[in-house]
């Protein structure tokens, strides 16, 4: 009996998305995340929220500006940018958000703007470059009106709905990948990133020396929510893949199977997630009396959750495309030290820290408001920045100053 080999051949070509893309899906994430959790105080008129708010609109200022620099280095040929618009197509998840990302770049800028306006006319007498600045900003004495600010804030919110859409969609249509494949997946992006961003949060509360206790309270607040929303949402998913013999999710357990790299990788996932709920649970559930000292270290939960949101668009971006499409096995991939990748990964995160630096030292955002005018911000927010029942008389009374520290 003759038997006939055939043998298919295939081409092996190179990752399509670099760690480029793992930055702007981490950044981005971290913008509409920090919007949201400034939307309470700044749009909504929760006062108590207003320290949490102005932590939030720094970070999502920041990132809102870099994030896109990562997005165009990821193109390969960031000049060409262009023909998003020269050749929109509306059936592509990528020609929709090129529409809605620059809107929402706008409203972000606009937002933050208006809630920074009244301490901008508040510093204008300010010396040095800070007071130039403040000059320049401030754009006239009338108050900024606060139906202005909430008319931005539900406009920009909207947009930040349509990047969680499309940023999520552009993976989940791919059906050459049953690890993206998956309705799954957009809402997990979601929980993370708010994890991320409640995380980012505790952390420059710590090091921007606000320290506000209830901004540590409500970030853990979400941070625990977050975490049982991405664990029901984590479990649904491998559910979903164990008791299916056909379907997306089942060929995506499937094709990672065999893979110890990918068993180590979901037990690190699954381990941090269960260490930083219960860490979280335990601070929450604290008595009041030890809160305080507790909350002191809140900072590094901060740092857990924005590793696991990070780490999270590694593996969904970067891991996945090591599988192999059309052969066995899964392909090898390096991090190199160039721009496309460990120095990319570095200079993006060293951006990011730019803009808040440069922010810091010339924008009055510790004095945010829920608009108003200058005479506003000498009023005192002692009720924002301090917790009347963990801190003493004299810690209150500093905290009745606002504004950022001399820098010399």
């Amino acid at each position: 009996m003759n038997s006939m080999a055939i043998e298919l051949l295939a081409p092996r070509y190179a990752i399509a998305w670099y760690p480029w893309a793992v930055q702007y899906f981490f950044l981005i994430a971290l913008s509409w995340a920090t919007l949201w959790l400034a939307a309470p105080a700044l749009v909504f008129g929760r006062q108590r929220w207003l320290p949490s708010a102005r932590l939030a609109m720094l970070a999502c200022l920041t990132t809102t500006l870099v994030a896109p620099v990562a997005l165009l280095a990821d193109l390969h040929q960031p000049l060409r940018f262009w023909h998003f618009y020269a050749y929109a197509t509306s059936s592509s998840w990528m020609s929709i958000g090129s529409l809605l990302l620059p809107l929402y770049v706008v409203g972000v800028l606009l937002l933050a703007w208006l809630a920074w306006r009244p301490a901008l006319q508040a510093n204008r007498q300010a010396p040095g470059l800070r007071g130039l600045v403040a000059r320049l900003l401030s754009f006239g004495d009338a108050p900024t009106p606060r139906a202005l600010l909430v008319l931005v804030g539900l406009a920009t919110l909207a947009l930040s709905a349509g990047i969680m859409l499309y940023t999520g969609a552009e993976l989940a249509i791919v059906k050459a990948r049953p690890l993206w494949n998956t309705v799954w997946l957009p809402p997990m992006l979601v929980t993370t990133g708010f994890i991320a961003a409640a995380g980012l949060i505790l952390v420059l509360n710590r090091v921007s020396g606000l320290r506000a206790p209830a901004s540590n309270g409500q970030m853990l607040k979400v941070l625990l929510g977050a975490c049982v929303v991405a664990g029901l949402v984590a479990g649904s998913w491998f559910l979903d893949g164990i008791n299916a013999n056909v379907g997306s999710v089942a060929a995506a357990l499937d094709s990672v199977r065999a893979s110890p790299s990918w068993r180590s990788t979901a037990l690190w996932g699954g381990l941090t997630g269960v260490a930083l709920f219960g860490a979280v649970l335990y601070l929450l559930t604290r008595p009041a009396a030890r809160r305080p000292a507790l909350y002191a270290w809140a900072w590094v939960l901060g740092l857990v959750a924005i590793h696991m949101g990070w780490m999270f668009r590694w593996v969904v971006l970067m891991d996945v495309q090591h599988v192999a499409r059309n052969s066995a096995g899964f392909h090898h991939y390096g991090i190199p030290a160039g721009s496309s990748g460990l120095l990319g990964i570095v200079g993006t995160f060293g951006l990011w820290l730019a803009a808040v630096l440069v922010i810091d030292l010339l924008i009055p955002w510790r004095q945010a408001r829920q608009g108003g005018s200058a005479a506003d911000v000498s009023l005192s927010d002692s009720s924002d920045n301090s917790d009347s029942t963990a801190q003493p008389d004299a810690k209150r009374a500093a905290h009745t100053t606002e504004g950022a520290p001399s820098h010399g």
